[in-house]
């Protein structure tokens, strides 16, 4: 059984092929700049040569039956025919309140999306792009949704209630949906099984940093608490997303700075984090090359994310009562090795020690903690796209 990943923005999508009878991954891929001139698809095939191809793609439909193409191409391709894709699987960023898990995707379903619009703007539209293009593309071939704020519908009110007037969250939908979904869940599911622990009896720190980051508080293997709030602009410190802050601070820059609120709203999303902060970049490979050269910006930017993640830790250290494991993920927890160090040799209230030749790993999964540390500090690459896979099998088997 073949399922088909798509994860789509506005003028790119990102896409997999992985054959569920072993869950590997037979071919992946992206296509960035879609309706501009020059657009640029990247085909690699599990066991053959990374193709990169330039021409002008107009828009999401053409695309897609481009990459549909390489899939069946006699020389490059890696199925016999589209009839052997069963589904097609899509990360959809806000599922709102009224998806707690993945769906077949209906026409009704598709309406509940649109509704959904206001709460991610950015976000669910191109998703909704690419599920329109896909029932065009492979007519009759069942599209499954999987939400990256479903996992977080187990939170308790007293996670995701704002301490605003209930009318709002009860007429106007404020409260934390929380995001990521896919990627805490994959960590924390792999982390039970190789500690060899139920994964219903799990409890843990997730931790997803990358350009966009979040922290989730497991507890029985299901989120109890999660940093990012009803957009992914709260939270932790991110390469361009400010996380929390003080919510006067808008009216603050509107009253006396005279900017718009849509210019705040682009500062507080694309020029706030590690980049605001360091005025050098938003990556933390540039920060560290930056700091040791002297630049002061640019530590105060990592000392600043490191003191932000050490305080959601510890917060849901004390929340959650018994930790089982602490799990870093995504670009920055899976490769900065130095950053991952200067976390855990603060954690040892937890009674938590660092095994520094254990965390000399980028990308794989690795127990970092000592032997004795009642908790563990694991490393686990994330994978959203075999979670969406899954749930897309599973659907269908229903």
């Amino acid at each position: 059984m073949f399922v088909f990943v798509l994860n789509c923005g506005s003028s790119s999508f990102k896409y997999q092929l992985l054959d569920m009878s072993d869950e590997r991954r037979v071919a992946a891929g992206l296509v960035e700049r879609i309706g501009m001139k020059d657009s640029v698809l990247v085909y690699e095939p599990a066991n053959g040569e990374k193709i990169k191809e330039t021409s002008d793609i107009a828009d999401h439909e053409a695309a897609i039956k481009k990459v549909l193409g390489k899939l069946i191409d006699p020389r490059s391709g890696v199925i016999k025919s589209l009839s052997d894709i069963a589904a097609i699987g899509h990360r959809v960023v806000h599922g709102g309140e009224k998806f707690s898990g993945s769906v077949l995707v209906t026409e009704a379903v598709i309406a509940a999306l649109k509704e959904n619009i206001p709460l991610a703007p950015l976000h669910n539209p191109p998703n909704i792009t690419g599920i329109e293009a896909m029932r065009k593309a492979l007519p009759g071939v069942p599209n499954v949704g999987v939400f990256d704020t479903s996992f977080h519908a187990t939170m308790p009110a007293e996670s995701y209630i704002y301490a605003l007037p209930y009318e709002w969250y009860e007429k106007h939908h404020v409260r934390r949906y929380g995001f990521h979904g896919t990627s805490h869940r994959f960590v924390s599911e792999r982390a039970a099984r190789i500690l060899g622990i139920d994964k219903d009896s799990f409890n843990g720190v997730t931790c997803h940093m990358g350009n966009g980051s979040s922290f989730t508080a497991i507890r029985n293997g299901k989120s109890f608490d999660t940093s990012m709030g009803m957009t992914p602009l709260e939270g932790i410190v991110m390469g361009t997303r400010c996380g929390d802050l003080d919510a006067g601070i808008p009216n603050y820059l509107a009253a006396n700075v005279h900017m718009s609120f849509a210019d705040i709203d682009k500062a507080l999303n694309k020029e706030s984090g590690l980049q605001g902060i360091s005025g050098v970049s938003s990556d933390m490979r540039d920060l560290h090359k930056a700091s040791s050269e002297g630049n002061a910006r640019a530590k105060l930017a990592i000392d600043v994310l490191r003191h932000r993640a050490l305080k959601y830790i510890g917060a849901y250290a004390i929340e959650l009562g018994r930790v089982d494991a602490i799990v870093f993920t995504g670009g920055i927890g899976e490769n900065d090795i130095a950053f991952r160090a200067s976390i855990v040799e603060r954690l040892s209230l937890l009674g938590i020690r660092l095994d520094a030749k254990a965390n000399d790993v980028r990308g794989c999964e690795a127990v970092i903690s000592t032997a004795d540390s009642p908790v563990k500090v694991m490393v686990i690459p994330t994978n959203e796209e075999l979670v969406i896979a899954r749930d897309t099998r599973d659907i269908l088997a229903r």
